[in-house]
């Protein structure tokens, strides 16, 4: 059961990461799904998207599937990625983020990432395995 609804979680976001890519398309047990409209600042040549720019929103999609099971917290931080990159995202798609945790417990969340190219649903671009340390409740 999650514990903020898409609106919250976006508005938090708002106040304390408001830099953040992408938006929330869905939010579940455990899971959350983010699309991210790609413009002029996320290509590189190709033109496709930036490596940069994928890990960054994996991270995110990630964070915002904390989020919607432990509720809004400034301080989970990422503590450990690892990406690895499947084939090239065109620069002409939306991408979208698949984040599923795979374990949420008191002090750390360890989760998975598959971002896909939104022209091709079947075959992801790119798929992360992160961590986040969480702060202490107290």
């Amino acid at each position: 059961m999650t514990v903020m609804t898409t609106e919250q979680i976006e508005h938090f976001l708002d106040d304390v990461f408001p830099q953040r890519m992408g938006s929330i398309e869905s939010i579940g047990e455990m899971t959350a799904t983010l699309r991210l409209a790609i413009g002029h600042q996320h290509l590189r040549p190709g033109p496709r998207v930036s490596g940069p720019t994928m890990m960054g929103f994996a991270d995110v999609a990630l964070y915002v599937a904390i989020l919607a099971q432990i509720g809004p917290e400034p301080m989970a931080v990422t503590s450990d990625f690892n990406c690895h990159f499947l084939r090239a995202a065109s620069g002409d798609h939306d991408i979208i983020a698949h984040a599923k945790l795979i374990k949420l417990g008191r002090r750390m969340a360890v989760g998975e990432v598959q971002l896909f190219s939104a022209s091709d649903a079947t075959r992801p671009v790119v798929h992360v395995t992160s961590s986040y340390a969480l702060p202490e409740k107290p």
